[in-house]
């Protein structure tokens, strides 16, 4: 558990990545990345030679007897959800970083990126349930808000169910939003969820995994126990078919992951626990702009 001070230090040493990040390698590519996404309302004039006829307002024009056209301005200001995994999984981890704090770090990077752009930003943290819900907002300490909260984030259930954490997000939100979800997807029922999500919002999905979630090291008899069930199994790893197997779940549960996100119309990003995350998002940023 993290005392006040380590929290307070952990918060400033994010905030100065993160803006770092955001100032040499994001500059403009996180905005142009998500530009475009519609047209906002802003008012009727009288219909004028040329204008586009799909936009005569008739209620109006039926009122006073003459046409109006209804004007539009291009949606700048952004909303941005983060849906984050606590659940038990996120905490595994045997190179450099624990998923959680993978998933903690990109969050940040992109918390603060929303609010340099001026953006609002969100954040559900799942596991089974919805933990916690923060609606979005703009600003530095709302920001500073969220990243306490990632930092110091202590779920009641350990399972997980993005599926209901999906649906509970299409409930809380109206206004469509540019969201990134952060997990290692672990999971085998959010399909639906994320496809009536996907008809709404603009889902990028980031799945964390650990080397050791793909591949099995030759160490003889291992005693593993799954973080989210409590369940124990004695396995030989020295058993050439038992990690041919464990490497093909993991492969096959990635492809599935993978084809769900595409039939969803939302994207899915890999990043490996010992992997620079930078590289990745900054890769992703760029192919969105082209």
């Amino acid at each position: 558990m993290l005392t006040t001070a380590e929290i307070i230090k952990k918060v400033r040493e994010l905030e100065i990545k993160s803006k770092k990040l955001t100032r040499h390698l994001f500059t403009g590519e996180y905005h142009s990345a998500f530009k475009g996404r519609g047209m906002l309302f802003k008012e009727v004039r009288e219909y004028q030679h040329g204008d586009d006829i799909r936009f005569i307002d008739w209620n109006v024009s039926a009122r006073f007897n003459h046409p109006f056209s209804k004007l539009f301005e291009e949606e700048r200001e952004l909303t941005v959800m983060l849906l984050v995994d606590v659940s038990a999984s996120s905490l595994f981890g045997t190179t450099q970083a624990r998923k959680k704090d993978l998933i903690t770090e990109i969050a940040a990077v992109l918390a603060f990126s929303a609010i340099s752009n001026n953006d609002k930003v969100g954040i559900i943290f799942f596991s089974d349930v919805v933990e916690k819900f923060i609606p979005p907002k703009k600003g530095r300490d709302h920001v500073l808000y969220i990243v306490r909260e990632l930092l110091t984030a202590a779920p009641k259930n350990k399972g997980t169910k993005l599926g209901e954490a999906l649906r509970r997000f299409n409930n809380y939100t109206r206004q469509k939003s540019i969201t990134f979800v952060l997990s290692d997807f672990i999971d085998n029922s959010f399909s639906d969820a994320l496809k009536v999500a996907g008809k709404k919002h603009d889902i990028i999905g980031i799945k964390l995994y650990d080397k050791l979630d793909m591949e099995l090291p030759a160490i003889g008899l291992l005693q593993a126990s799954d973080l989210e069930t409590g369940k124990t199994i004695l396995t030989d790893t020295n058993d050439f078919i038992t990690r041919q197997q464990y490497q093909s779940e993991f492969f096959n549960h990635t492809e599935w992951c993978k084809n769900i996100f595409v039939q969803s119309g939302c994207e899915l990003l890999h990043i490996r626990t010992d992997e620079d995350y930078v590289k990745v998002l900054k890769k992703f940023f760029v192919g969105r702009n082209r």
